[in-house]
């Protein structure tokens, strides 16, 4: 096909412009000379011979419009683009693999922690005293191998296998494993096994925690309807300044120790608890904020343990001294018969540039079952207060997605040719769980004599880099508890702890 070139533009002025004369000629033909008449003949004949063309031109190209298409290649025979390849990463040693749109992602990750701690007692404690020798030694605290990612755009997974433990290491067992819809914008949903936010100290990462571990008022407080290895379904859903999460629990996930011959006795009936928490900081500035919350973690049926069990329906409040190489329980109110059981918690948290500062309050209380006259329902308390100053100029990070405090990423990482060695943080704390109620009643059985535990803490935490850490904790330890006898059962100690951990 031919297409109209410059010339045949040119063509097509001239002939406008002989049009117009050729309209005009009647009027101008007398004053034509002969001459200029023969000129505008031969135009107006090449006129004729352009127009003619032109048709003939019309013509094809509408010929070409109804004509069959060209034979082209079938469809089947284009070869179709390929995907785009798999995005594979490594950060901070994590590998993590995700396919181009997004959609699926896998990672898997770990952690290590390993604690070394010396027990100071006194040498003539009273013959009452049960505890005599706090095991000196160490233990891996955590060893757990982390698998998460995301599957069809909207559904995340985590499946986390637990090695270590609190003296009692073993072959491994599942610590975590549950699915989660994050396609709505206003809520998330998660069921399986995981520990639903109880509280500003459980929910932070005990990767980054200030202390080896948790203060015994928030761990109390955890176990009534949360904790590690809940069975339970859950929905939250958190924002740049505020997270809710309500959560239905059972029973925590038994498993069977490679020394043991059994499993734990089955109960007749698991417990059914529940788990909620608001929080948020209504102030947060560029370099400052103010976190504030509320939480209650509650019992609505506790475990039936059958009925040759005494107490059939028990509810029992302990905790080990704020440290996990030896698991000794110093304080303890026995299993208690129970109809239902809550614990409220009030939080207050507090950063400035490189100083941190976080706080809860709690309240613990027991509905008996079935009981005698005059015997009344139990109540205790707990607090703690904790902060720290990172010395080297580093903040915590302040993680929304939980409404908590995370951990510290150095300015540059620990390399000593380069003069570079990490982050420097000293922290401080102290904390008291009172698990005595009318413990001076009349009536025995009014008593609980669960004892009072106070810690004064200091610490020093060393971060090299973002996998590895070294911590440092001096403890002082004062456990005032009688027994029914009347008899001082407690006693004051000092402890030196060193944790080794490296994380990816």
């Amino acid at each position: 096909m031919r297409t109209p070139t410059r010339r045949t533009h040119q063509t097509f002025i001239a002939a406008a412009s002989l049009m117009a004369l050729t309209f005009a000629a009647p009027a101008l033909a007398q004053q034509v000379p002969p001459e200029v008449q023969a000129k505008i003949d031969a135009m107006q004949a090449q006129i004729d011979a352009q127009q003619a063309m032109l048709n003939d031109l019309k013509a094809q190209v509408a010929g070409q419009s109804h004509a069959p298409a060209a034979a082209t290649a079938p469809v089947s025979a284009i070869a179709p683009a390929k995907p785009a390849a798999p995005a594979i990463a490594i950060k901070n040693g994590s590998p993590s693999i995700a396919t181009s749109d997004g959609a699926f992602t896998f990672s898997v990750k770990g952690l290590f922690q390993a604690d070394a701690a010396t027990y100071d007692q006194d040498s003539d404690l009273p013959a009452a005293v049960s505890a005599r020798d706090l095991n000196s030694g160490a233990n891996i605290r955590r060893a757990r191998v982390i698998f998460g990612g995301k599957m069809f755009s909207n559904f995340d997974y985590n499946l986390t296998f637990e090695f270590g433990g609190s003296g009692a290491e073993d072959v491994g067992r599942v610590h975590e494993a549950w699915i989660q819809y994050s396609g709505f914008k206003s809520a998330k949903f998660r069921v399986g096994e995981f520990g639903p936010s109880v509280g500003l100290a459980d929910s932070g990462s005990q990767s980054a925690a200030p202390f080896l571990e948790r203060p015994s008022a928030a761990d109390v407080a955890r176990g009534f309807g949360g904790g590690d290895t809940r069975m339970g379904v859950a929905a939250f859903n958190a924002t740049d300044r505020y997270l809710w999460s309500l959560a239905l629990t059972g029973n925590t996930v038994s498993s069977l120790n490679t020394a043991a011959s059994d499993f734990n006795k089955i109960n007749n009936d698991e417990q059914f608890g529940v788990a909620a928490r608001i929080a948020g900081t209504p102030f947060k500035g560029e370099h400052s904020l103010v976190h504030v919350g509320l939480n209650y973690s509650g019992i609505i049926n506790p475990a039936d343990t059958g009925a040759a069990s005494t107490p059939r329906y028990p509810v029992r409040l302990r905790d080990r001294p704020e440290l996990r190489v030896d698991a000794t329980r110093l304080v303890d109110t026995g299993a208690i018969n129970a109809g239902s059981a809550a614990a409220t918690g009030v939080e207050f948290g507090a950063q400035y540039n490189n100083l941190f500062m976080q706080s809860e309050a709690f309240d613990y209380r027991i509905e008996r079952l079935n009981a005698a006259a005059g015997v009344t329902n139990p109540k205790f308390s707990g607090w703690y207060v904790e902060g720290g100053w990172v010395l080297t100029g580093e903040r915590r990070k302040y993680n929304t997605a939980k409404a908590a405090f995370d951990g510290i990423t150095p300015f540059v990482n620990f390399d000593p040719a380069a003069g570079h060695w990490g982050a420097f943080e000293l922290v401080a704390r102290y904390s008291t769980l009172d698990l005595n109620y009318h413990d001076t009643a009349a009536l025995t059985a009014d008593r609980v004599l669960g004892g009072q535990q106070d810690i004064t803490a200091l610490g020093l935490n060393w971060q090299l880099n973002p996998g590895v850490r070294f911590s440092f904790q001096g403890q002082s330890v004062k456990v005032d508890r009688l027994n029914a006898a009347g008899d001082q059962i407690g006693q004051d100690y000092t402890t030196f702890a060193v944790r080794s951990q490296f994380g990816f």
